[in-house]
């Protein structure tokens, strides 16, 4: 993910820092976490960044769950097939994991950073296998505030520490 976000940060290096980190942080796969970690690249306080990462994060949950499915119908009859049926295939592997505990399962989800983990999925998840709106709401957003305790410590707390040494 590192190299990813550099990329990102070097293709746009006369924008300014936050506006850079907000895109990375709306990327689906990115997100917050890289978000954070560009904030971090970019000398931007932390403080500063993890408004600006949830932001960027939460701004495209509410699309994903009222919408994605509508869409995914209009599209399974484009040549976008193949893409719609492999979001739904990464929803499914997803889901195992979620509809052991529901809620909780969910937050977890979008909480830990992990590869194919994150709020994007997790709204997609939710979407796919019909979570309440609310739940689904409640507990992405708290898996965003899980992911963004632990991402601050990767990106600012651990550099920070062995700066001390």
């Amino acid at each position: 993910m590192n190299d990813l976000v550099q990329s990102i940060i070097d293709a746009m290096g006369g924008a300014p820092k936050e506006l850079i980190v907000f895109i990375i942080s709306l990327f689906p796969i990115l997100e917050l976490r890289g978000g954070l970690l560009a904030a971090s690249f970019l000398g931007i306080d932390m403080w500063r960044a993890i408004p600006i990462c949830i932001v960027g994060n939460i701004l495209p949950i509410p699309f994903i769950l009222f919408f994605i499915e509508k869409i995914f119908e209009l599209l399974k009859n484009t040549k976008l097939v193949k893409m719609i049926n492999k979001l739904e295939e990464k929803a499914e592997k997803g889901a195992e994991k979620i509809m052991k505990y529901k809620k909780w399962g969910l937050l977890l989800f979008v909480g830990i950073p992990l590869p194919g983990t994150g709020a994007w999925t997790g709204a997609l998840v939710a979407a796919l296998f019909h979570f309440k709106k609310k739940d689904a709401s409640i507990a992405i957003l708290g898996g965003i505030i899980l992911a963004t305790i632990i991402m601050c410590f990767i990106s600012y707390g651990i550099p920070f520490l062995v700066s001390m040494f």
